[in-house]
């Protein structure tokens, strides 16, 4: 069998095919067959996902967004920009975008302008949401209506080993947030939440978790409307395992993996925030959205179409090798706890997860112990502060033996 024949059996992207049939021309052939690797920038995301795109319905999110005052946090960041890009198109008042670093927010701002937003419509705002002065002083300025929050610290192995800051960032950071959209009277707070909050093994979705029950506890306590949105992974987003896979092919390989059996929900930026932008049109104070993102697709799988999609053929030029789990990851991810259950919400593809009620009084004196020990940055301490509220929590063991 030729080398033709060989790519077009392994599904290789038209480039591969191209460049080796070249090497044909004249009905000659060359001992070594130029080849074009694609670039990673050319694979469409269907080729990966094995489905076409899905984009919600976003115009009942325009009639409420539209001519507001709308805050985001973590504007700089994957979800946050695709935030801004989308609100942006539904022509808001005023645009808000809050971030910790000036590069990603720069960056944001020409992006915005570039699509013809006006200048005085985007205010960019540097700041640490964790800090209570400076966000306090934000939303007493802007007075925002609407309040996106999707600054969160969220790569597992780095959290495991910097328990103290992703406490402050992701449980002190919504706390202050929360308070001050309350205290400011914002009409709703839409929080973006994880799959990894359910029933997690890192410190990363037990932090989560905390925030979802941060934004819960606010329910009925203040005109405000609180309201989580849990997903997945994403493709392309900043830390994400597609353009890691990208580089190692390019590379020459291996690709690593951390299980075979592993498994992820998966979509793509615009699809998950064109879903967020319709469970917060739909959904009620106090409210847990789950999107349906489809079925589970294996690592492996993705890793397979990738080196596919960009012109090599997996094992015979491209190794895939596994590497093991990581401290805090699991094989696979759950999108509700033990005790949720689900209910239909007016929305197609959003549900929303059924909460039990809680005591908030003891819920906040184990927040107090909680923040204390991250002020302290006491490992153990922190550990057992997320334990203490979230009981589904289940630390992996090879995190803290490694700090200790």
């Amino acid at each position: 069998m030729n080398e033709l024949a060989v790519l077009a059996e392994a599904g290789a992207g038209a480039a591969a095919l191209a460049g080796c049939a070249a090497s044909y021309a004249f009905g000659r052939r060359t001992a070594r067959p130029v080849r074009v690797l694609r670039p990673f920038e050319n694979v469409a995301a269907e080729e990966l996902l094995g489905r076409p795109l899905q984009l919600a319905d976003t115009s009942e999110a325009r009639r409420w967004i539209g001519g507001a005052d709308v805050l985001v946090t973590g504007a700089g960041g994957s979800i946050g920009s695709e935030l801004c890009r989308q609100i942006a198109a539904f022509a808001p008042r005023r645009l808000v975008v809050l971030g910790h670093g000036e590069n990603s927010l720069f960056e944001l701002h020409q992006r915005l302008l570039a699509s013809g937003v006006r200048r005085e419509r985007i205010q960019v705002v540097l700041a640490d949401v964790a800090d209570a002065a400076r966000v306090r002083a934000v939303f007493a300025r802007e007075r925002p209506q609407v309040v996106f929050h999707a600054a969160a610290h969220k790569h597992v192995p780095i959290c495991e080993d910097n328990i103290g800051e992703a406490v402050r960032n992701n449980v002190l950071g919504t706390r202050v947030l929360a308070m001050a959209a309350a205290a400011a009277r914002v009409a709703k707070f839409v929080m973006i939440s994880t799959d990894k909050a359910v029933n997690p093994t890192s410190v990363m979705g037990a932090t989560k978790r905390v925030a979802e029950t941060i934004c819960q506890s606010f329910d009925a306590q203040s005109s405000t409307e609180f309201v989580c949105v849990r997903f997945g992974n994403v493709l392309g987003s900043r830390g994400s395992v597609v353009p890691v896979f990208a580089r190692q092919i390019a590379a020459g390989g291996p690709v690593t993996i951390t299980d075979k059996a592993m498994t992820r929900y998966f979509m793509t930026i615009p699809e998950a925030v064109s879903l967020v932008l319709v469970a917060a049109s739909t959904a009620r104070d106090g409210s847990v959205c789950v999107l349906d993102m489809g079925e589970p697709v294996a690592i492996l799988t993705v890793a397979e179409r990738l080196i596919r999609a960009m012109g090599r053929i997996p094992y015979r030029e491209i190794p895939i090798v596994e590497t093991g789990l990581r401290p805090g990851e699991k094989l696979y991810e759950e999108l509700l706890t033990a005790e949720e259950g689900l209910t239909a919400s007016s929305a197609d593809r959003v549900r929303v997860a059924v909460q039990q009620r809680l005591d908030y009084a003891a819920f906040e004196r184990r927040l107090e112990t909680l923040i204390a020990a991250s002020r302290r940055d006491d490992a153990d301490a922190l550990v057992a502060g997320l334990a203490a509220l979230v009981p589904s929590f289940r630390p992996d063991l090879r995190a803290r033996l490694a700090i200790a």
